[in-house]
């Protein structure tokens, strides 16, 4: 049975105002801080650029918006080897591990599985498992592959020298630099290192599809892989394994640059971690350094680790604090000098040191030296060079300056020898003669023989 028909009106309410036209139609977000963020969003750019430049790097990046992610990918470009030769395979027995290294044991194998990065082996290779505890409570998953190294064959290619790469970012006005996701993890073993790389758990026998530390000759293959991927780009981007920087003195360049730099490691099949790039810097942090501006500084972050270093007491804590501050050594003038209590101390077999009153002295001038942070300037190898030379009974410094367009002298490096006892019976007139034997040689053979800018030696007084 139907119902009965009854007509009805239509009332209808006319809302009356001015049409702007504002593009799409706004809506009201109903779940706000739900919407998943693009990674190109989280891509630090420099504050200096205008609107227009910042738009153009949005336009550079968006075709390589897949590029960017916390997914490491898979080059196919190389593969891994590991040659042991003849050599009979080396099986280890896992450790005891009980309470809370178990659950984080437990963790990082189902990550790594997860992430395609291992898989269950029938391997007749076995190496340990060891979890090395990080400052902030979590723990890196190492595996120690010592034995398996010491029956592998190196690979001879060789790493750049970071003070190489340092000099070419310097003077450049526009800086990118680019982090692979979890470089190692990018890059495939072949079927036979896959079986080598098996390491033991009480979880099971696992084996490496990719790039695992602490192998050996893993460094040079990835080295190998990223020189081979910026061949031809030498004059606009370095790399040193997987950190990437694109220098550039002209905004057009850069842009240009940068987006041959992505189309080259989109077209390898690697992925780039967005949170760690940043885009059209005036400085960049790169291999501990602030470099840009035609300047080069410590990374603030390293200032205050070496502010805040203890006195140590045992070899390995000297050993330690040393090869720190000698990684920084060109800030510090006559640093073998002043170094010299301390690197005594690294000499004989007991562990435990005695610290003087010499050491704590040389301990303390090394860290206000490189606590006050220190500023060397970019080389212009355009610019003849000045040298300067200074030597006393125990060691040798020498320190490389370039003047400005105001006259004005600037250091660029300053460089540091221990005479050996045979060195200190030379004339004084010897010893502060550069290239003679004595001094530092790693920016005189190229001084000396005519490839660079004239060079002018000079003796401090």
């Amino acid at each position: 049975m139907t119902k009965s028909y009854y007509a009805r009106g239509n009332v209808v309410l006319a809302v009356c105002g001015h049409w702007e036209e504002q593009g799409d139609d706004p809506l009201v977000d109903l779940f706000p801080g739900t919407r998943a963020v693009s990674p190109l969003e989280t891509i630090p750019l420099s504050d200096q650029l205008t609107p227009a430049q910042q738009a153009d790097v949005r336009g550079v990046l968006h075709p390589y918006r897949q590029l960017f992610s916390n997914q490491p990918g898979c080059t196919n470009l190389t593969v891994h080897p590991v040659q042991t030769g003849s050599h009979l395979p080396i099986r280890c027995s896992p450790f005891r591990v009980t309470g809370k290294i178990a659950q984080d044991l437990e963790r990082e194998v189902w990550d790594m599985l997860a992430l395609g990065v291992i898989q269950p082996s029938a391997s007749p290779w076995a190496s340990l498992v060891v979890l090395v505890p990080r400052k902030d409570g979590s723990v890196r998953f190492c595996v120690d592959y010592r034995k398996l190294n010491a029956i592998s064959v190196s690979d001879a290619y060789s790493m750049p020298r970071p003070d190489e790469l340092l000099d070419k970012l310097g003077g450049a006005r526009y800086l990118s630099t680019m982090d692979l996701t979890k470089g190692y993890w990018q890059v495939p073993l072949d079927a036979d290192a896959r079986l080598k790389s098996a390491f033991i758990t009480l979880l099971g026998l696992y084996e490496f599809l990719t790039l695992p530390f602490g192998l050996k000759g893993v460094p040079a293959t990835f080295q190998r892989l990223v020189d081979q991927l910026l061949r031809g780009m030498e004059s606009f981007s370095v790399a040193y394994i997987d950190d990437i920087c694109v220098f550039s003195q002209t905004w057009e360049d850069h842009v240009s640059q940068v987006r041959q730099v992505l189309d080259r490691l989109q077209g390898a099949g690697l992925t780039v971690k967005a949170e760690k790039c940043k885009v059209g810097m005036a400085e960049v942090s790169y291999l501990g350094h602030q470099v840009g501006s035609g300047r080069l500084k410590l990374e603030q972050a390293k200032v205050e680790v070496i502010r805040d270093w203890p006195a140590p007491h045992i070899k390995k804590q000297v050993q330690a604090f040393i090869g720190l501050a000698g990684y920084y050594r060109r800030f510090v003038p006559r640093f073998s000098a002043i170094a010299t209590p301390i690197t005594e101390l690294c000499k004989g077999k007991p562990e435990k040191v005695v610290w003087t009153e010499q050491c704590q002295e040389a301990f303390r001038v090394l860290k206000e030296a490189l606590g006050s942070g220190p500023v060397l300037a970019n080389p212009d190898f355009d610019k003849p060079f000045m040298v300067f030379t200074d030597a006393s009974d125990t060691g040798l410094g020498v320190v490389l300056m370039q003047e400005d367009e105001k006259g004005r002298r600037h250091p660029i490096v300053y460089l540091s020898k221990k005479l050996l006892p045979r060195e200190q019976h030379y004339a004084a007139i010897e010893k502060g003669v550069p290239g003679h034997g004595v001094g530092p040689q790693e920016y005189w053979s190229p001084i000396s023989s005519g490839d660079t800018s004239p060079c002018t030696p000079t003796t401090l007084r």
